[in-house]
């Protein structure tokens, strides 16, 4: 079985009888280590001390709050008291997925990283044994933002943090910038004859996603959100991915990101929507569920329309958490 994303830390975590991922002091240790939480060289005494002896010694241990007051940066008592929260809520929880639900359903005050990192570790498991590149490559999509270009009439989707990589090195280069064209021309697009390295450089997150000319592009991202749909509420749904909505009279629609959401409720509450607005709408699927009944009465029967957007600035930023609160389920749907 071929690995990939093992910059997760999936590796080092264990699973319980439902193959849900359960945490190790391993895990927490090597998380402990990440770039982002090594002090710097001028951190003070009481914040080495800390690191110190949760990575070498006891990372479950309780951390008071007057060990976090006594760090005397006020931006690192800041970052350590969001880290603590975090880690907390994932030893409180029997698995990680079960730590994302309640995450999802109460936020407080969790920052952006730990959420991509968390959505990187569930969506890992959930996907554990596809050998399809193209679902692999769509679900980064789920926790890492995308750049959309268009080049030769089609809508490609680069990794945002690559592709800022690349036009840095483009300005700092008079040859690549006199050379012009997108930054996104410098990277391989996603093709059925690259597939199979996908699983060597999974964690470079350097390949480009052809989401508006492949009909595989799209399929890979329709079964990343089914799959994580069934893995996290335990529901059987199929989504489609189509090119135009024909349903004048919705029953239900789920923005998959901020913009797709605004621009659906325009929609759907028949106000005048911008042109522009339409345009930047570059994914539109279909859901239904295999058994009617998980689903409200309401729903007879009809779709849930799936809508992905990107941003005026062409950011693609979706909210994956969005599959799970915004479909219309009964009370005794799925396992949570």
């Amino acid at each position: 079985m071929k690995d990939f994303w093992l910059s997760s830390g999936h590796h080092l975590l264990d699973r319980d009888e439902r193959g849900h991922l359960v945490l190790t002091d391993e895990f927490l240790k090597a998380y402990l280590a990440r770039p982002e939480l090594l002090p710097p060289p001028d951190a003070c005494a009481a914040e080495r001390h800390l690191h110190h002896d949760l990575l070498m010694h006891q990372p479950r241990r309780i951390v008071d709050v007057t060990e976090i007051a006594a760090i005397s940066d006020p931006d690192a008592q800041e970052n350590w008291r969001f880290m603590i929260s975090f880690r907390d809520r994932l030893l409180r929880s029997p698995t990680l997925e079960a730590a994302y639900i309640d995450l999802i359903r109460d936020p407080a005050e969790t920052p952006p990283i730990f959420f991509n990192q968390l959505t990187n570790l569930v969506l890992r498991n959930a996907l554990d044994g596809i050998e399809d590149a193209f679902p692999l490559r769509a679900g980064e999509l789920f926790f890492r933002p995308q750049r959309a270009t268009y080049h030769d009439g089609a809508l490609l989707l680069a990794d945002a943090e690559t592709i800022e990589l690349h036009e840095h090195n483009r300005q700092s280069s008079p040859l690549l910038k006199m050379l012009g064209g997108p930054a996104v021309t410098e990277l391989n697009v996603l093709d059925q004859e690259n597939a199979g390295q996908y699983f060597d450089r999974s964690d470079a997150f350097d390949l480009v996603l052809n989401l508006g000319g492949s009909g595989r592009a799209r399929r890979g991202l329709a079964d990343a959100m089914t799959i994580w749909i069934r893995h996290l509420l335990g529901l059987e749904v199929e989504i489609e991915t189509v090119d135009r909505m024909e349903d004048e009279n919705w029953a239900w629609f789920v923005g998959l990101d901020t913009e797709a959401t605004r621009i659906g409720n325009a929609l759907w509450g028949h106000e005048d929507v911008e042109p522009e607005w339409l345009e930047r709408i570059i994914g539109l699927f279909r859901l239904d569920f295999i058994q009617p009944t998980d689903a409200l009465p309401m729903i007879e029967g009809r779709p849930v329309w799936l809508l992905l957007a990107m941003t005026e600035d062409r950011l693609v930023r979706m909210k994956p958490q969005n599959l799970i609160t915004g479909l219309p389920l009964r009370a005794s749907a799925g396992v949570h």
